[in-house]
């Protein structure tokens, strides 16, 4: 049974392994308070330590973790991630909103041809849900 619920999103992250300005764009898969998982085209090893970076506010999110399992996916691998700190659930659940209201607003725009503001999507998301 899972601690957390995973929330789905395609959201673009970028994530570093050891240095804290070169890192790599890749869409997150879904987020959770307790951690994450994305997609790569490179295999990462379980056990190293990852900075996170999702950048859908100003200043961006940054999370650091260990990278707890990687899977191959066809042709992609699948890597998950667990959170560092426990503090950083408040931070998750402000960047889950965040993804969950982008992907209202794509999906608006898609499904009705309605281009929506930040504002007026999130007005819409918090109303509905």
């Amino acid at each position: 049974m899972r601690s957390f619920i995973r929330h789905p999103s395609d959201i673009p992250m970028d994530y570093c392994l050891t240095c804290p300005n070169v890192g790599w764009r890749h869409r997150l898969k879904n987020i959770s308070a307790g951690g994450l998982c994305f997609e790569t085209q490179e295999a990462l090893q379980q056990g190293h330590v990852i900075q996170i970076t999702i950048p859908v506010r100003e200043p961006p999110f940054k999370a650091m973790g260990t990278i707890v399992w990687c899977r191959q996916t066809n042709h992609h691998y699948e890597v998950g991630v667990q959170f560092a700190d426990a503090n950083t659930e408040f931070a998750v659940r402000m960047v889950e909103q965040i993804c969950q209201i982008h992907h209202y607003q794509r999906e608006v725009l898609e499904r009705e041809g309605r281009s929506l503001s930040g504002a007026a999507a999130a007005a819409e998301w918090v109303a509905k849900y």
